[in-house]
């Protein structure tokens, strides 16, 4: 006899077992690592330009041109506005996400 509320493998991968009453959002919140590619002469600029938005944080720097921002944010919306945000500062050339974490607290 099946369980009452057994999942079958097609319906689990398909993602029709969720519906919206039964999503519930992490209690923590996001992490993610942020790759930015700016103008080597203005690197200095666009760091004090991302340490100036919220949760953001500058782990890594090289003279080429690169640093590594990490984002800690209150969930994916915000965290999607800051990477957008960092990638439309002036003198950036690319921001990339290589690294998101969920924060299950």
């Amino acid at each position: 006899m099946a369980h009452p509320h057994a999942i079958d493998r097609r319906t689990l991968i398909t993602g029709r077992v969720l519906t919206a009453e039964r999503v519930i959002a992490p209690p923590g919140g996001e992490i993610a690592s942020i790759l930015v590619q700016a103008r080597p002469e203005r690197l200095d600029e666009v760091e004090a330009a991302i340490l100036t938005l919220p949760g953001c944080e500058i782990h890594g720097r090289d003279i080429r041109g690169k640093l590594v921002a990490v984002v800690d944010a209150p969930d994916a919306g915000s965290l999607g506005s800051t990477l957008n945000t960092i990638a439309l500062l002036p003198h950036v050339l690319a921001a990339a996400l290589v690294f998101h974490a969920i924060d299950a607290a």
